[in-house]
């Protein structure tokens, strides 16, 4: 069975990231913050020989890999494959609106007001849920929907064929993405009410038939 270590990294800040902006699909700029997040998961990241490495199609995930694999002084691997399977969920019409107020509109009529109420009472799934329900176009994405999306760059990462088992691989993620992923396959080890930061890099043991995690929200 081939074994993969699969580096995950939050973007840099980005601008819609100081505003407190929902960004699922949308984009703003890593600010010089950002770039230096960066750089900083970089520079921990060195001398890890990355047999591949993959990003959402989003501008804050290219620019974060690039810089990252810019710092590496042991892969060839310079340039990521970018893909929309590993976008951060669409939030549908309340992309780039503030999320403490989109939570409220999401939660508020099952009587819990804020992302964390939601997690809490439900989970990260349901909140997605909540979501489309309370978009008024229901375009956001539902959890099946999403999960649909992120398991084909699962099954991507898994079917490249030049991979061999204990290969290394980064991946450039965002950060509910993290918290879904950590939700499915962190068997409740740990703490859903602590956002991944920027820069952060959670490690996922990804297998034939199995994702598990090593680790989660490693700053240093």
């Amino acid at each position: 069975m081939t074994k993969l270590n699969v580096y995950a990294v939050r973007h840099g800040q980005t601008y819609f990231n100081i505003y407190n902006k929902l960004q699922g699909w949308s984009n703003s700029p890593l600010t010089q913050k950002g770039i230096d997040d960066a750089h900083d998961a970089g520079k921990r990241m060195a001398q890890i020989k990355f047999a591949a490495a993959y990003s959402s199609d989003t501008t804050r995930a290219e620019q974060t890999a690039k810089v990252i694999l810019g710092e590496n002084q042991v892969s060839a691997v310079k340039v990521p494959e970018t893909q929309p399977y590993f976008r951060e969920q669409f939030y549908g019409s309340f992309e780039g609106t503030n999320m403490d107020a989109a939570w409220y509109s999401t939660g508020a009529p099952h009587g819990v007001p804020t992302f964390k109420a939601i997690v809490d009472k439900y989970s990260i799934g349901k909140a997605k849920d909540f979501m489309k329900e309370a978009d008024p176009f229901h375009h956001a994405e539902s959890d099946d929907e999403y999960w649909l999306r992120i398991n084909k760059g699962i099954a991507l990462i898994r079917s490249n064929d030049t991979l061999k088992d204990g290969d290394n691989v980064l991946l450039i993620s965002h950060g509910n993405t993290l918290l879904s992923l950590m939700e499915r396959f962190g068997q409740g080890k740990f703490d859903l009410s602590v956002r991944p930061a920027n820069g952060s890099v959670t490690k996922l043991i990804v297998t034939d038939d199995d994702v598990t995690v090593d680790f989660y929200n490693q700053t240093d």
